[in-house]
This record gives C-alpha cells, sequence and structure tokens, in this order.
C-alpha cells in the first residue's frame, strides 16, 4: 500500500471516530426528527421575507428556581442556520463528500467529509419547565379536572408522542399568515415587509359579503370579531390540485386570501386585485373566529361556528381546500362539556412533528385530535382518519355563580415547548403541560377575557401580555366603571410583572376593556407593545395605548371618538421602521408612526370594523360589519 493510500485511510478513520464522539456527546433529539432521522429544520431565525419578532430567538436558557432564571446562555452563538438563506438548514446531502475536482491527487469519496464540512449542529431549544408560585397555585381557583380518552374518563393521560412546540418563527414555512395573529406565539398578523415610502394609505379594492338571520333572530352581516383574514402563498403543486379557477392556477406566485364570514360562506380572492380566485364555499353557519390553515402546506381549513346556523348546532369543521368538502366535524352536543354553548371563535393550532389538532371550545374543553394525515400533491389526495378526540376540562370554583363567570374559551391558544396557555371566559388564566393535561399554575385575570395572550422570549426568558374585559354586571354595574388592567406576565410562574389601568365603560351586550389582542413591537418597536382598550375615556370612545414592555409605563396614547374591538397590527419597512395599523367601530383605519403615535394617515371603510386585519407585504386585509372586505394598499 503506498503511503498516499494508507495517509487517507488513517484520515478517514480518524474522521469516523471524531463523527462518533460528536453524535454520542449531543442531544440526538434536537438533531434527528423521530420520523426517520430527516436532518431538522428547526431553527429560531426567520426565513427570508418574514416580518418575525427579534425578541423570539434564544438569548438566556432558564430553569426552575427560585424566580426561574439561571445563567445567560450562549448568547449569539445559539442562531443556527447556513450562509445561504438565514435559519434555514442545508438540505440533506448538501455537504460535499467527494473529492477536491481541483487537486489532480485527489482520488474523490475515498477523502470523506472534512472536518471543515461538517453539518453545523443545531442548538437545542431553551428549556422550559414552569411551575406555580403561592398565589399561582392551580387549587386557588380551579375546582376540578377531567380527561376523557379512547371515548372513556380516564384519571390521567400521557401522549404517546411528545407534543413540543418551538419558538413563533418556526410555526410555519408557508408565506402569509394562516391562522390568528400568525403562529403559536400569536405575535404578528402581519408577513413580509411593506415598501412604504410615503406613509399612506393607497389604491384600495372590495367585494361584499352578506349577512345571515338565525332561527330565534339573532342577526349576522359581514366580517365580526375577531374575524381576521387568511393569506397564503400556496406552493404551486398544491395550487393545481385545488378547484380554483383556470386563471388563478396558472397565475404564478398567486397569494390567496381565505376568509370566514358570518353570512355562513368562506371566500376566496387574489391579494392584489379581490377577485374570486374560486366559487365562494357555503358551510352554513356565521363565522366570527378566524379559524386557521394547516402549517404544513395542507390543503385544509380549520374553522369554528359563532352561532347556530342553517345547518344546524354549532361545531367545529374540517374542510378540504380541494373540493370543499367538510371532511370530519366535532364539538356539537358534547356530553362530556360542562358547559351546553359549542361555538369556537378561537384559532386552532397544529403540531406537525404529531399530526395533533389543538382546539379549545366556548363549551369549556379543549380537543386533541390526531388526524392521521394523508396528504399526496402528485396524486391530488388529500386525507383525514381523525382519531378519537382526546379531551381535558375544568372547572373554576367560581365558574357559573349566580350566572358569571363562565366557561369556555374564545380567545385562541398559545403553546411554547409542551405547554398550553389559555384564558376563558371566566377570568382564569392557565398554564397546561399539554404532555400529561396537568395544570402547572392559573392566575385570577378577573374578568371575562376574551383578547389572546402574546407570548414574547425577553432574554431567553418567556413572558405574556394580556388584559381582559369589562363584561357588566360581573364587577360593577352594566352603567358604570371600572378598572381594566393590562398586563405582563411571567410565564414560567405566572406572576404579575407590572399592571396598568384604565377605567373603561361598557354597554349592555357590548363589552369594554381590551377585546382586541395585543400587539408586540419589534425592530425599532422593540421596547414597546400596544393594546386597544375600548370605551375608554368615555363610553363610546377608544385609546390604542402604547406601553413600555420593562415598565409598564404609557409611552402614548392615540384617542378615537369610536372605540376598537379589532387588534393592532404592526408593520415594517425593510429598513425596520415600525408602523401601527389600527381599525375602529365607527369604519376607520388609521395609519401611524409605532415609535410616537403620530396619525400618518386615515381612511373611512364604511360600517363597524369588529375583525382583525391580516397584512402580506403591502396590502392590508380587514372586513366590517356592514358587508365588505377591503384590501389596502400601503405607500
Amino acid at each position: 500500500m503506498n503511503k498516499r493510500v494508507l495517509s487517507k485511510a488513517i484520515a478517514v478513520l480518524a474522521l469516523m471516530l471524531v463523527v462518533i464522539v460528536l453524535l454520542t456527546s449531543v442531544d440526538i433529539r434536537h438533531i434527528l426528527k423521530e420520523n426517520g432521522g430527516e436532518a431538522s429544520t428547526e431553527s429560531d431565525v426567520p426565513s427570508a421575507g418574514f416580518a418575525a419578532q427579534p425578541s423570539d430567538m434564544p438569548g438566556e436558557s432558564f430553569s426552575p428556581g427560585s424566580n426561574g432564571v439561571s445563567g445567560p446562555g450562549s448568547g449569539t452563538d445559539d442562531v443556527p442556520g447556513s450562509a445561504g438563506v438565514p435559519g434555514q438548514a442545508p438540505e440533506s446531502g448538501a455537504w460535499d463528500q467527494g473529492g477536491d475536482p481541483g487537486d489532480p491527487d485527489d482520488e474523490g469519496d475515498d477523502d470523506g467529509i472534512g472536518m471543515d464540512e461538517l453539518p453545523p449542529e443545531e442548538p437545542a431549544l431553551p428549556s422550559f419547565e414552569p411551575f406555580a408560585v403561592e398565589e399561582t397555585q392551580p387549587d386557588r381557583m380551579i375546582a376540578s379536572t377531567g380527561i376523557m380518552a379512547d371515548g372513556a374518563i380516564v384519571s390521567e393521560y400521557i401522549f404517546p408522542e411528545i407534543i413540543d412546540f418551538g419558538y413563533g418563527v418556526d410555526y410555519t414555512e408557508l408565506e402569509g399568515v394562516i391562522t390568528f395573529r400568525g403562529n403559536n406565539f400569536r405575535d404578528t398578523a402581519a408577513y413580509g415587509f411593506a415598501d412604504i415610502k410615503d406613509a399612506k394609505f393607497g389604491d384600495k379594492w372590495s367585494y361584499r359579503t352578506g349577512s345571515y338571520t338565525a332561527p330565534d333572530g339573532a342577526h349576522w352581516s359581514g366580517n365580526g370579531w375577531t374575524g381576521q383574514p387568511l393569506i397564503v402563498k400556496w406552493p404551486e403543486k398544491t395550487r393545481q390540485m385545488m378547484n380554483m379557477h383556470d386563471w388563478a392556477k396558472e397565475q404564478d406566485g398567486l397569494v390567496e386570501v381565505i376568509y370566514a364570514t358570518m353570512d355562513g360562506y368562506v371566500y376566496f380572492t387574489e391579494l392584489d386585485t379581490g377577485k374570486a380566485t374560486r366559487d365562494k364555499l357555503y358551510l352554513g353557519y356565521p363565522f366570527k373566529g378566524s379559524g386557521a390553515l394547516d402549517p404544513r402546506g395542507y390543503p385544509l381549513l380549520y374553522v369554528g361556528a359563532g352561532y347556530q346556523g342553517a345547518n344546524g348546532n354549532m361545531r367545529i369543521l374540517i374542510v378540504s381546500l380541494v373540493d370543499g368538502s367538510v371532511l370530519y366535524s366535532f364539538g356539537n352536543g358534547d356530553a362530556f362539556a360542562h358547559r351546553a354553548w359549542d361555538a369556537a371563535d378561537g384559532s386552532p393550532l397544529v403540531d406537525a412533528a404529531t399530526d395533533n389538532l389543538i382546539y379549545p371550545s366556548e363549551n369549556g374543553v379543549v380537543y386533541i385530535i390526531k388526524l392521521n394525515s394523508e396528504f399526496d400533491p402528485e396524486n391530488g389526495i388529500m386525507a383525514i382518519t381523525p382519531s378519537a378526540p382526546v379531551k381535558w376540562r375544568f372547572r373554576g370554583k367560581r365558574s357559573h355563580v349566580d350566572g358569571k363567570y363562565w366557561l369556555g374559551v374564545e380567545s385562541s391558544p398559545v403553546l411554547w415547548r409542551g405547554h398550553l396557555f389559555i384564558c376563558d371566559n371566566g377570568g382564569h388564566l392557565i398554564c397546561l403541560n399539554i404532555n400529561d393535561l396537568e395544570v402547572v399554575w392559573a392566575q385570577d385575570v378577573l374578568d371575562d377575557t376574551n383578547c389572546t395572550p402574546v407570548l414574547e422570549l425577553e432574554d431567553g426568558h418567556p413572558y405574556i401580555y394580556i388584559s381582559t374585559s369589562f363584561h357588566g354586571g360581573w364587577r360593577a354595574p352594566a352603567g358604570g366603571k371600572t378598572a381594566v388592567p393590562l398586563w405582563k406576565i411571567d410565564a414560567v410562574t405566572g406572576e404579575f410583572v407590572w399592571r396598568t389601568d384604565y377605567e373603561c365603560y361598557t354597554k349592555s351586550g357590548v363589552s369594554g376593556g381590551v377585546q382586541g389582542t395585543a400587539a408586540i413591537g419589534a425592530f425599532e418597536l422593540s421596547g414597546l407593545v400596544y393594546f386597544p382598550v375600548a370605551m375608554a375615556p368615555s363610553r363610546d370612545a377608544g385609546v390604542l395605548a402604547a406601553l413600555d414592555k420593562q415598565t409598564g409605563e404609557v409611552v402614548w396614547e392615540f384617542q378615537t371618538r369610536d372605540y376598537a374591538w379589532s387588534s393592532p397590527v404592526c408593520v415594517y419597512d425593510e429598513n425596520g421602521k415600525g408602523y401601527v395599523i389600527y381599525c375602529t367601530s365607527g369604519g376607520n383605519m388609521h395609519l401611524l408612526d409605532g415609535l410616537t403615535g403620530e396619525k400618518l394617515d386615515s381612511v373611512l371603510l364604511g360600517g363597524n370594523i369588529e375583525a382583525s386585519p391580516a397584512v402580506y407585504e403591502s396590502t392590508v386585509v380587514v372586513g366590517s360589519r356592514d358587508l365588505k372586505t377591503w384590501g389596502v394598499k400601503l405607500t
């Protein structure tokens, strides 16, 4: 054997030993997926084009202690990715395993993999091990809990596959806004960067929707609360298998707006023009909430009825967007529920790794359903065969006492690692271990809480921003006023970090306080959080309050004569300059400077805007109660 071959053989053996040591000294769970050992693409950096929150990036790791925080992590060394697209690991096989074609003595594969060609090790997600302190012990507020699995009530349950949600920016690889406030952190309803030069509203389009009158006389029109549209740029193969009009299938780069409305229809339009991409779909229920698309890019729509419809009692639907058929429905007439009200205004989440749908309902049950999905775009197949739902319920100590503090979740769930955060009509904010369905902590948020919690990692530590409403007759008479707190909460323990109060009014059937969800600032706005406060300082007025994230102090206020149930949205240009979109019950859409609160422009869109807008690059989409859906360009 000549010396060159011998030296190469020795080098290969040495390299194999190094690789073995590396593989046995790292956490394989974060490098290999459970479904066959493919290279993980988890990342804490957004794919190119996302207007993501910098605060989603890891800074410090932590574990339970006196305050739930330990020493700092590895800082910027935690950032994964390749030299190509930020936050995207190279595809399997992307590292050169051959020889150097420029070296005449290089004999190709005999060289093996050079040390500088090894795939980079992805960092583990920071640990999250929440625990209760005295003020958040579950038994202070929770009277009982219950679990149903395989159709039987059980005392305990552990999911066979670990449900583990990562950073919000990693929730989906789809381009768009596919669930209420974008992802499992609920921290943005905007995708991409806006091309803003003049800081004005420009061209706009609209289309007409309808209304529905229920058998009991209740009337529902247009788009209501929360009513956020879903916006998505479908992969080419997926678009070709769906029942779109021919022109839409043929249009390169088509971005579709999907909007479930209170007239019982789902509307499908092109983002740029508002032109229908397919026939509207009649499902026969008024939809107040936002619904959700599947984060894996599967052509599935998850949507819950907001009231009894022409097709019967309220329920949750899983709809095929291939042909518009209802593949599965659940949640109606559930004897396991403590409350016989089967609406579902919240927007669900899907755990892509385990194929589980997580959907809280206003009947007080959290449904977790293994979908057993089959998706084959090559052959036009989209099928699900759901397993029996795993169900979790609870009853609070004050639930339904004297007809107050109802059970039921109208907000959307937040998930971080293996823990679910939900708030309900009864003023409970709960941290639930999603894998064993045990309550970790419970906090008293005072009132009928309809806004969705928003999670943010700050120096690696998770916090929740949340408020509540003023339900007349519960804490104060409907004709009076009461304090509505804006809170920052430590997600590890459930403790309040700070509280800022606004005195709010209410009306019969129309709550004051905070119905819209807070907007978390990023980029130049990273120090601010924005709350829409309804019926303050007077009965019909409203305030958009920008607060300092660290102290809770009010930095600026934008007051209007009409209140807002709509959620504000932060948008950014490519330089990170931030703006806030703010819609009100008077039909006004405002464009504000996110740092100062200065009004840069306004446009009157007609009737009450209870719905929350979504933004794709430079286009804002929102519906109103006066039977119109609008697309408005930012310029």
